[in-house]
């Protein structure tokens, strides 16, 4: 059964759809990520969950409780929501303790208590609990803003791109925590975010998003592996889309006959492979599909090999090591079954 559930839900800005009729269900317990290109509504959507702005249209339901119907919605401090910003939103006059007991009732006789629970439960040293915000890292930062959420002991967390600010390696490690602490608390989590790695490896639900209406929504191995359209599977990772002559479970393509996912399509259409499906071998000689080696863009442990292959070209990644020279012939081998984009795709126009 779903725990957040939107129906047709519709927000206008003037004659601008941000968010055009879109129905989504998350299950509690959860993790789901909303990706997207820039302008693509994610963020809209995140804020018409949260109560900051009203739906001109259109159901959001949180446990079976209606919180917006059409303009009637209930105020975003009633929701039982936690809402987590990009820069952690700290309050910066007030101290790592002060910040995260905001929402707990200043006479609890257990509020000490709880602020230490959660500073631990963040994986923060109780020791910091005097400092001011300017005198934490921007990873502590997102951790005592997280701990600040959920001392309002939430039903739904809402992430809005937290770890984008962080430097690589931080946020790897940040998002990895996060996840873990939300997961072990059992709260249900929205997150938004452009990063592509980062939703695939945070979530365990995908929702992407195009000008204002969901495209495709299903676990990250889904998407991954079987996107709906061209602009999904590349917007999700590098892919090489090539046209094809489809029939019964098979497609002749640039790279010859290959195996695809799909038995029932025949005709035109385009497939969609992944790089780790790829790889090059030496051509045997006098074989119909080879291809010539244009160029060699060394990037260390994974390189760009442009091939020539026919009238067109293709640029494949690869690992740094047995890299082909300029000029020689290869083959194109291919592990796995290629995977049939739908017909037609969506358009974001």
């Amino acid at each position: 059964m779903s725990f957040l559930e939107l129906r047709g839900v519709t927000r206008r800005y003037g004659p601008t759809a941000a968010i055009d009729s879109v129905s989504l269900a998350i299950r509690e317990g959860g993790r789901t990520a909303i990706v997207g290109p820039s302008g693509s509504g994610k963020t809209t959507l995140l804020r018409l969950i949260a109560g900051f702005e009203a739906p001109d249209a259109g159901r959001i339901m949180l446990g079976g409780e209606v919180l917006a119907d059409g303009p009637r919605a209930v105020p975003a401090h009633l929701r039982g929501v936690g809402v987590v910003m990009q820069d952690g939103a700290l309050f910066p006059h007030l101290t790592v303790a002060e910040n995260i007991g905001f929402g707990i009732d200043r006479f609890a006789p257990d509020r000490p208590a709880r602020i230490a629970r959660l500073m631990q439960m963040v994986g923060l040293d109780l020791a910091m609990l005097p400092r001011r915000p300017d005198a934490l890292s921007g990873g502590q930062q997102q951790r005592v803003a997280l701990a600040r959420a959920l001392a309002r002991q939430p039903r739904l967390m809402l992430l809005d791109e937290p770890f984008s600010a962080l430097d690589t390696a931080l946020r790897a490690s940040t998002r990895k925590a996060v996840a873990d602490l939300l997961e072990a608390a059992g709260i249900t989590t929205v997150l938004v975010t452009h990063d592509q790695a980062e939703a695939l490896s945070f979530a365990d639900h995908v929702a992407v998003m195009g000008a204002g209406r969901l495209l495709q929504a299903g676990t990250p191995q889904e998407l991954y592996l079987r996107p709906a359209t061209a602009m999904i599977a590349t917007f999700l990772g590098d892919a090489v889309i090539l046209p094809a002559r489809l029939s019964a479970g098979w497609a002749d393509c640039a790279l010859g006959r290959l195996a695809v996912d799909d038995l029932q399509r025949y005709g035109a259409g385009e497939i969609m492979l992944r790089p780790e499906q790829l790889s090059l071998v030496p051509a045997v000689p006098g074989e119909a599909v080879g291809a010539e080696v244009a160029g060699v863009d060394f990037g260390g442990a994974v390189c760009v090999v442009t091939l020539r292959l026919g009238g067109a070209t293709l640029a494949l990644r690869q690992p740094g090591l047995g890299l082909p020279a300029i000029g020689t012939h290869v083959r194109v081998a291919v592990t796995g079954s290629a995977h049939v984009l739908a017909e037609p795709p969506c358009s974001l126009s």
